[in-house]
């Protein structure tokens, strides 16, 4: 529960703007004008010793982060303070180091060295795993607070209890090259009701896709690039953002005996229109070469592939702007992951309108299958596309009967598992589950016809017999774009 104190008993108190007039000014500002939150807090990217810690502050003001074992605050045992610029919009992400992993403590903020009297109660957050551990992660895109101020799905992902919350692109529907556009859009979004506990007590991490970037269908090209990165860094609190010689939001997260590699397909991306070959890229040459370096290098039994766009076939189509329209960087990296024997590796992904959960059956081509778990919508209107689109094989019926959450178990004992699912707005698993070891995701392993519903395994060969997937073939003059972008 939330308090706003004096400010709303002055107002229930006043019966015209007369009474108002009363006040004198310096009482006025001692309610109306103290330094707080306007936005947040919000927990960012977990460590085994450290919290991170995200808001936006009221004004040019310090923000102190504290953090104690009980919610006495007896004993603070960590704490940071950072100045709020009004060059960064007043937003401020604070580091409190020197905790123990695996653990539940409770942390506050002051502004100007004041509690903030709207937000009076102290959150609960949890330092990472410091080594392999059980957890859940649970993830989403496409959230336009225009579509949906509500955003129902907000209860269902609370309730799911994940360890960490992944947004995976258009988490906003800027549509603009006006920065303060994409910020003010930020700031709306983060007071969603629904989504306000989840912010502050669950470790929160983000890319971006082309709504949030820029336009709808926006690359590299974009003379607005750097105006919508500096934004995106200030209301996100990721670990990092690039490289030091190659910008974007593209970042790896380890947690739990997993890795995270985070892609940017925007900043670098190539335009969708140019000719699917070797010299045509999403991620650009620095951000591919960190993700190949950081794939050989992990030790991790799962190595988890986060983009903001689908990674199967699917969307080929014109119109489309996932990895379907760059085959030949997307298979350069699969071979490169067989030809180095990098065993593990999974995706997923958003953008879609639907939940979709397709594979790349790498098996055939002396790999092994790779799995793609899409969730989207989070706050959007689903769309139908589905009935002209045909990715490799689909290992459960696309879902676009309302908006969904996708989710990520890793039980990381003796026997290592991921389970794949899905929930609707109703909080119900809308398939069966999937489930993979690492036994399955090794060089040369089939497994893509065993995991997949046999309905679907029926419309595959239905559709490589020349009939429709759906069993109805598409009539001539089909809408080559999607309705809804």
């Amino acid at each position: 529960m939330r308090f706003h104190g004096s400010r709303r008993q002055f107002l229930a108190g006043t019966t015209s703007l007369a009474g108002v007039s009363l006040w004198p000014a310096a009482g006025l500002a001692a309610v109306l004008g103290y330094p707080r939150a306007l936005q947040g807090p919000m927990v960012g990217a977990p460590g085994p010793g450290h919290v991170t810690v995200w808001v936006r502050a009221s004004g040019a003001f310090d923000v102190t982060l504290e953090v104690a074992a009980e919610r006495t605050f007896g004993k603070v045992i960590a704490t940071q303070t950072v100045r709020a610029r009004s060059e960064d919009d007043c937003c401020v992400t604070l580091r409190a180091e020197g905790l123990k992993p695996a653990t539940t403590y409770w942390y506050r903020l002051k502004f100007d060295g004041q509690l903030d009297r709207e937000q009076p109660f102290p959150y609960r957050t949890h330092t990472a795993p410091g080594g392999k551990a059980d957890f859940r992660i649970a993830f989403g895109s496409c959230c336009r607070i225009q579509f949906d101020a509500e955003q129902p799905i907000w209860s269902v992902v609370q309730a799911l209890e994940p360890d960490m919350f992944f947004w995976l692109g258009d988490n906003i529907y800027g549509d603009s090259d006006e920065p303060a556009a994409l910020a003010e859009l930020y700031g709306r979004q983060r007071l969603v009701r629904r989504l306000e506990p989840l912010l502050r007590g669950t470790p929160q991490l983000a890319i971006w896709d082309d709504h949030d970037f820029g336009y709808n269908g926006s690359d590299g090209t974009s003379p607005y690039k750097d105006g919508s990165l500096n934004v995106f860094r200030h209301y996100w609190p990721n670990p990092s953002f690039g490289q030091a010689d190659s910008k974007g939001v593209y970042f790896k997260q380890s947690y739990g005996g997993v890795d995270f590699f985070f892609l940017d397909g925007r900043y670098h991306r190539d335009p969708t229109e140019n000719r699917d070959d070797a010299g045509k890229t999403m991620l650009g040459a620095a951000q591919k070469a960190w993700l190949k370096a950081g794939l050989l290098d992990s030790k991790a039994v799962f190595k988890v592939l986060v983009s903001g766009t689908g990674w199967s076939t699917a969307e080929n189509e014109k119109g489309g702007d996932s990895w379907g329209v760059f085959m030949t960087e997307r298979n350069e990296i699969f071979d490169f992951v067989r030809d180095r024997n990098i065993g593990g590796v999974v995706c997923i992904s958003g953008d879609s309108h639907m939940g979709e959960l397709n594979c790349i059956p790498r098996s055939a081509h002396g790999g092994y299958d790779i799995y793609d778990l899409c969730s989207s919508p989070l706050a959007q209107m689903p769309a139908t596309k589905n009935l002209r689109q045909m990715p490799e094989v689909r290992i459960r019926d696309t879902w676009n009967r309302s908006v969904n959450v996708g989710v990520l178990d890793f039980q990381m004992g003796e026997k290592p598992s991921l389970t794949m699912t899905l929930h609707d707005v109703s909080g119900a698993r809308v398939w069966e589950p999937l489930v993979l070891t690492p036994a399955d995701l090794t060089n040369g392993r089939r497994t893509w016809d065993v995991k997949a519903d046999p309905g679907e395994l029926k419309r595959l060969e239905r559709f490589r017999k020349g009939g429709g997937y759906y069993g109805t073939d598409m009539p001539e003059g089909w809408p080559d774009k999607p309705y809804y972008q």
